[in-house]
């Protein structure tokens, strides 16, 4: 029983949703598709799968654990009759964390302008500020949505068309305390490859992007020099904020104890009894061991923020669940 680390993906990230409907006709106009639900009336939830799936897409007509990129939205029966119901998004206390998930897109003016014409609304407009190579547009529960392109900006300003079956689930950021600790624990426990940093001393931040690149080598800069990484997807983007590895009281929220927002992240490995050993060789926190509870099919590490983890089988791989 072996297991390689150079065979694991960044499989998909998990946001709670009040109606998933509305989530997912907003993320269906960002060009993505439901490609597995899972229904759990017992426990009273419902699972929603979207990846992009097209033939332009990185993995379509992939069984989902065989993928990257994708959201998962979780949604608690009921919430979307409760008017008091609200997530966090993560971005402000108490229940700052998790950042954003980010899509790449190929005319970056026209898209944008395209999800303003459908009513949404943004968090940061291209316009705003002095960043003119990114927005945000806010999601129906609020949840950051980073829109960078992989074709360069200024070369798009006048496109009016935009192809949403191009798009990518590029990354999802979370914000980490210790930048050393956490690159240590993702580069050498889950095998993560950091592959950009974005150092940002006046502002007193650096962006760490972290990805699974199999045998390739970790890339050099594209053509696209303002996001060199936006032709992937399944990056892992780490937010480290000068000082807070020193404040022994400061915690970031991981998105589970309330207020709840955010859940977790996933990775796909090729065989999940012997990379879970590994884990426990590598002495790894856990919130779920596989041999906890009912479901034997998933493991949740924890991460040194407490963020939760999820190890999943890639069904492609080994064929362990009928999920």
């Amino acid at each position: 029983m072996a297991t390689d680390p150079k065979k694991y993906s960044l499989n998909h990230t998990m946001l709670r949703v009040k109606d998933p409907q509305r989530s997912i006709k907003y993320y269906e106009l960002l060009g993505m598709k439901q490609v597995n639900k899972i229904e759990n009336p017992d426990a009273k939830f419902d699972l929603y799968f979207l990846a992009y799936d097209t033939p332009k897409s990185l993995s379509a007509g992939q069984h989902w654990t065989a993928r990257q990129g994708i959201l998962e939205l979780t949604h608690n029966y009921g919430t979307e009759k409760d008017d008091s119901f609200k997530v966090a998004n993560g971005n402000s206390d108490p229940g700052k964390g998790f950042g954003h998930i980010c899509i790449s897109v190929d005319a970056i003016q026209a898209a944008c302008q395209r999800i303003e014409d459908a009513g949404y609304k943004f968090q940061k407009k291209l316009t705003d500020g002095r960043m003119r190579h990114i927005a945000f547009a806010l999601d129906p529960d609020g949840y950051w949505v980073e829109i960078i392109a992989f074709n360069p900006v200024d070369k798009t300003e006048d496109v009016k068309e935009t192809d949403p079956a191009t798009y990518k689930f590029n990354h999802s950021m979370i914000r980490v305390k210790d930048h050393e600790k956490s690159l240590k624990f993702y580069q050498d426990i889950m095998g993560m490859s950091l592959i950009r940093t974005s150092e940002n001393e006046s502002n007193g931040f650096n962006l760490y992007f972290l990805a699974y690149l199999g045998d390739e080598a970790v890339p050099k800069e594209s053509a696209n020099g303002v996001n060199p990484t936006a032709e992937r997807e399944g990056l892992l983007e780490l937010t480290w904020n000068y000082g807070t590895e020193k404040d022994a009281n400061f915690k970031y929220h991981n998105g589970n104890d309330e207020p709840q927002g955010f859940g977790h992240i996933c990775i796909a490995v090729d065989d999940i009894d012997a990379a879970c050993k590994r884990f426990e060789e590598k002495g790894v926190n856990w919130k779920k061991k596989l041999t906890d509870g009912r479901m034997k099919n998933i493991a949740f590490v924890l991460d040194p923020d407490g963020y939760w983890i999820e190890v999943i089988q890639n069904e492609k791989m080994k064929r362990t669940s009928n999920w």
